[in-house]
């Protein structure tokens, strides 16, 4: 489950209260400080993270400079079971301690010593920026129960390594991250992503942006059968091949209907064809009047469709996933109208390109031709609830003939 900190070190003081209040509001995983006090007043809700001694940025380009003894900071005394300055007694209202740590003696103090001489959970903070620091990374991914890791090279790379490098650990990787546009690409490094993300918001609404995101999954479907009624010729037309930038699996498509109202599951070119290669990122949906439904529940023309936008990919047992489109090819082409209906009696209908090589999945994930098609055949469907308007969900009276 991927979560988020926010770190709270550099939000500009007029916007701290409303920053913190949004995170409680969110839920947000957890908050990031060096103010034990502004800590001390969160709920429990919140996993409220120290970074003692004023603390080395996680976005620093480097770790902080050594201070005096009595405020030497995570850089000097990194996971050490004793600190100079550091009171006995626990710290109230903080959960985790983060601590830098730069050298192998740093790390295996840190690992010796999960908790810290208040009985406080310790965590790890690295700036990765070298070969010998990516490598101290991917050991503190095995061994802490929280590696915060700042990178100082755009590329993903590193932490692709470090992904690996940790599966086996079982502790949580947090990346450190600059926009909300970063956190989502390093939500989707190596399919997996890092488990969690350490991110300073500019204020409040930045805050509930990123609880959009974390919330943005895909949902399960529940796939109705529906039974062939019909299927006729009705001659030539513009129909739609949506090339995405995903491999599809065998049972899996995109929905497609005439109406918002009901989708006909429409099967990829995943499957051997006779005269023509595989194509297993294709599927040749329909005419271009057609409606597809997306991630965000939207649905979208056929004739919108392009490269950039995303769609939802959906399996024979109901399972999503976001697909990105990468193509769109319009081209006029003989149709086919497939009538169906649903159990309740729905009308669901399909117009696709009149050949052999078109096909759509029954249930099982039968794969079927839509010329060989013949009443009482069954396809898999979904059917939606909801009718439209500029493809969001609307309650209010609309007819589909």
């Amino acid at each position: 489950m991927r979560f988020a900190w926010i770190d709270l070190r550099e939000v500009p003081r007029p916007q701290l209260q409303a920053v913190v209040d949004a995170a409680v509001h969110t839920r947000m995983a957890g908050v990031v400080s060096a103010d034990a006090e502004l800590l001390g007043t969160l709920p429990p809700t919140v996993t409220r993270v120290l970074v003692p001694g004023g603390p080395a940025s996680a976005s620093a380009a480097a770790p902080a400079p050594k201070k005096e003894a009595k405020d030497s900071g995570p850089a000097k005394d990194s996971g050490q079971p004793k600190d100079a300055g550091q009171p006995k007694d626990p710290k109230p209202g903080i959960d985790v301690l983060l601590r830098t740590f730069t050298t192998q003696d740093d790390l295996d103090a840190l690992a010796a010593h999960h908790r810290d001489a208040t009985g406080t959970p310790v965590a790890g903070f690295i700036d990765v920026r070298d070969d010998r620091t990516l490598q101290l990374s991917c050991a503190g991914a095995l061994v802490l129960p929280y590696t915060v890791i700042h990178f100082a090279d755009p590329t993903k790379i590193p932490l692709e390594i470090v992904l690996a490098a940790a599966e086996p650990g079982e502790g949580e990787l947090v990346t450190v991250v600059e926009s909300l546009e970063e956190a989502a690409i390093v939500f989707d490094v190596l399919e997996r992503g890092s488990d969690g993300i350490l991110y300073g918001p500019r204020g409040a609404d930045e805050v509930f942006a990123l609880a959009r995101l974390l919330e943005a999954t895909t949902p399960q479907l529940q796939l109705s059968t529906l039974t062939v009624e019909s299927i006729r010729h009705v001659g030539l037309g513009d129909r739609v091949c949506v090339d995405t930038c995903s491999h599809f699996e065998e049972d899996e498509g995109i929905l497609v209907g005439s109406y918002s109202s009901g989708f006909v599951l429409c099967c990829s070119e995943t499957h051997p064809l006779p005269y023509m290669p595989t194509r297993p990122f294709r599927v040749n949906a329909g005419a271009l009047h057609s409606y597809t439904l997306g991630p965000d529940n939207r649905t979208h023309y056929l004739s919108e469709v392009g490269s950039g936008m995303a769609l939802l990919a959906v399996g024979a047992d109901g399972r999503t996933r976001r697909v990105v489109v990468g193509r769109a090819k319009l081209e006029s082409r003989p149709l086919l109208e497939i009538r169906t209906h649903a159990e309740d009696g729905r009308l669901v209908s399909l117009t696709v390109q009149d050949d052999w090589h078109v096909r759509v999945l029954g249930p099982g994930g039968k794969v079927l031709n839509v010329t060989e098609l013949q009443p009482g055949d069954e396809l898999l469907g979904y059917l939606a609830a909801d009718k439209r308007h500029v493809g969001l969900p609307i309650g209010e009276f609309c007819k589909e003939v």
